[in-house]
């Protein structure tokens, strides 16, 4: 979807390069633009602390060398209740959490789209790899970007049709190596940043140490690790560690590589198996979004992608009670997350999509 003509644009301006491209095409069609930068806080040695400074020179950089206004919000007290704070949260209750597709609806969008009226924009934009298009159901379809190795739909699902239609995502019909083209010739001088895959609040060192500085009140400590029928083949210093598909790090000597099946948190045990074990039939997702009019759901033959590299598996959904979904894949998959977003496309569109609660059996059927 593009901008009408001569309407004033809020840009999200992380002084990197998709972000500043966003900003100077939409300058350079005839729109007013207002850069507007994203203070999100500072955690310890996390890449963003030490930059952060860094990064809000370059976006003020970047919006002088366009010729935009420049506004920075702050955003750190919503930032820690609603993405870090959960992302401990959900570790600790042995699931697996996906920050950045929480933080681009309930942080990015929503601040950007609560502010429009005092920014005096009529529309807001981002430099996201995805497209807004009108569907022949006449509504607004989400679509991925056209550089299938950058697309970041996955990350969008949970976009509502009203936040759709005040978006633009000007560089979703363009790759990155065209992207970065257009960034040189014209002396942007933006920054390379980190993919939307990264987390942007963690330290080098790994998310288990941030966890235990930030609620070492409710850590459980350590517990067994045990195969599928109970047996205790070893120990672990804290549930939070450990994911669903993880291999390594286990501490255990077997003939067989062993990878990590599920956590039990009721009896803080790490249950392992062998690489078969791993495989689901399918899965049930909450908090389900969907984009497309839900009456097209039931029986819908779709691609469900379980995480954002996933290149997606044939399945059938089964819309349930309230917000969820049965979700059967056609052929057995493994590493099913709890916690992670599944997300269902047809071709290139984005029906919807949910946080996964369970795994189902590898026997599943639809």
């Amino acid at each position: 979807m593009k901008a009408r003509s001569g309407s004033r644009v809020a840009v999200a301006l992380s002084g990197g390069v998709d972000s500043a491209v966003a900003a100077l095409l939409l300058k350079e069609s005839g729109h007013e633009v207002v850069g507007v930068f994203l203070h999100l806080g500072t955690y310890g040695t996390a890449p963003s602390s030490g930059d952060s400074i860094r990064h809000e020179e370059n976006a003020r950089h970047v919006a002088s060398r366009i010729g935009i206004d420049f506004v920075s919000l702050d955003l750190k007290s919503a930032f820690r209740t609603e993405i870090v704070d959960y992302f401990v949260s959900e570790y600790l209750s042995g699931r697996t959490p996906n920050p950045c597709a929480r933080c681009n609806v309930r942080i990015k969008f929503k601040a950007l789209l609560d502010r429009r009226q005092e920014l005096g924009a009529d529309r807001i934009a981002t430099g996201h790899y995805a497209r807004i298009e009108t569907g022949p159901d006449r509504r607004l379809h989400l679509l991925a970007g056209s550089d299938r190795a950058k697309d970041q739909s996955y990350f969008l699902f949970a976009m509502t049709q009203q936040q759709l239609a005040a978006t633009v995502f000007p560089i979703g019909p363009l790759t990155k190596e065209e992207t970065r083209r257009i960034a040189e010739n014209a002396g942007l001088g933006a920054e390379e940043r980190a993919e939307s895959q990264d987390i942007c609040f963690l330290p080098a060192g790994g998310y288990q140490e941030f966890i235990r500085t930030r609620r070492p009140d409710a850590l459980a400590g350590p517990g067994d690790i045990v195969d599928l029928e109970g047996n205790v083949l070893g120990r672990h210093d804290g549930l939070f560690s450990y994911t669903v598909g993880q291999r390594r790090g286990l501490g255990i000597a077997s003939k067989s590589p062993l990878y990590v099946v599920r956590l039990d948190v009721s009896g803080n045990r790490v249950v392992v198996g062998s690489e078969p074990d791993l495989s689901a039939g399918g899965l049930v997702a909450g908090g389900v979004n969907w984009i497309v009019d839900p009456a097209r759901i039931k029986g819908k033959k779709c691609l469900a992608r379980i995480r954002y590299r996933h290149r997606g598996v044939p399945s059938m959904l089964e819309p349930m009670e309230g917000d969820r979904v049965r979700v059967v894949f056609d052929r057995p998959e493994p590493a099913v997350a709890p916690g992670q977003a599944a997300v269902f496309y047809d071709q290139d569109v984005v029906l919807g999509g949910g946080w996964i609660d369970e795994a189902l059996p590898a026997e599943t059927k639809a």
